[in-house]
C-alpha cells in the first residue's frame, strides 16, 4: 500500500479563514449598485456570484457525504455514478445560472454573511473530526459540472475544493467599480 502524507488541516483552516474575512469584507462594504453590477465573464451579478461562491462551500457536505458512501463502494460503481451526472450537465448548468438569481432574494448580504459564518464552522469542525483513513477515501466525479472538480477526488481533496472555487469567483467580482 502507498503512503499517503496526512492532510494539512491547518492550511486548510487558515485558507478557509481568509475567505470568510474576504467574503465580510465584500458584503460589508458592497452598495447596493455595486452587488447589482455585472461580473466578469459570468451572467449574474455581483450579489449573485457572490451567493454562488457561498453555495460552494454548502455543496461540500453534500459531497462530504457521497463520498463516505462511494468511497466505500467498488471504484466502478463510482464511476458510472460520474458517468450518469455527466450525462446530466445540461440541466445541472441550467439549475446552476438560475439557483444565484432565486437565492439572492431570500438571502441579502447580511443572510449570506451569517451563512457563509455557519456553513465554515461546520467544516471545520468536521474536518477536525475526520480520520486519516477518511481523508484518504475518494470517488470518482462528473468534471463536466465543475472546473475544479477532477476524475477522481479524496475527501482531502474536496476540503479544499471550496476554496480553489472561490479564489477563481474572487477574480470575477467587479466591486472594485467594474476595472
Amino acid at each position: 500500500m502507498a503512503h499517503i502524507d496526512p492532510m494539512d488541516r491547518q492550511a486548510v483552516n487558515e485558507d478557509y479563514e481568509r475567505a470568510r474575512r474576504t467574503f465580510h469584507q465584500l458584503l460589508d462594504s458592497a452598495s447596493k449598485a455595486d452587488l447589482a453590477r455585472p461580473t466578469r465573464g459570468t451572467k449574474w451579478t455581483n450579489e449573485q456570484l457572490l451567493w454562488h461562491m457561498l453555495f460552494g462551500y454548502m455543496v461540500v457536505r453534500a459531497l462530504l457525504v457521497l463520498v463516505r458512501v462511494f468511497g466505500r463502494l467498488p471504484r466502478s460503481v463510482g464511476k458510472v455514478f460520474a458517468h450518469l451526472l455527466n450525462a446530466g450537465t445540461v440541466p445541472f448548468d441550467w439549475i446552476n445560472y438560475v439557483g444565484p438569481r432565486g437565492a439572492v432574494t431570500v438571502y441579502g448580504p447580511r443572510r449570506m454573511g451569517a451563512a457563509f459564518d455557519h456553513v465554515l464552522d461546520a467544516l471545520q469542525r468536521r474536518l477536525a473530526a475526520e480520520s486519516e483513513a477518511d481523508l484518504a477515501r475518494g470517488m470518482h466525479y462528473p468534471v463536466r459540472w465543475d472546473p475544479f472538480f477532477r476524475d477522481y477526488m479524496t475527501l482531502a481533496d474536496i476540503y479544499r475544493y471550496p476554496t480553489r472555487r472561490f479564489d477563481f469567483h474572487l477574480r470575477q467580482l467587479t466591486l472594485d467599480g467594474g476595472s
